[in-house]
């Protein structure tokens, strides 16, 4: 449910978990191959566009496949020119390859 909260929210939700669960953490997830292969989609993104795998951009790739493991639709909202379109379609390359394996 994280990616659906705004970043001033974030704070307040993970405080409210910590009070219903105190001492437990919250675990990491291992997404495996997808890391590498979401790096390699966005370097080899096009013929003509290279695009740098920034934590803050990897952070919300992942945030997306997370979502669409849970959720049978989704919508992706922000300003233009906020990378809504190239999030999904570098997230959408880097599954297609990890299938093709």
């Amino acid at each position: 449910n994280v990616p659906k909260f705004l970043k001033d929210d974030l704070p307040l939700f993970e405080n409210i978990i910590s009070d219903l669960f105190p001492g437990v953490e919250r675990p990491k997830v291992d997404y495996g191959d997808l890391e590498g292969t979401i790096k390699e989609s966005c370097i080899n993104f096009s013929d003509t566009i290279q695009l740098q795998a920034t934590e803050i951009f990897m952070e919300k790739i992942r945030q997306l496949y997370d979502t669409t493991q849970v959720r049978h639709g989704l919508m992706l909202v922000g300003p233009p020119g906020g990378g809504k379109t190239v999030n999904w379609k570098v997230l959408q390359k880097a599954i297609t390859k990890l299938a093709k394996q």
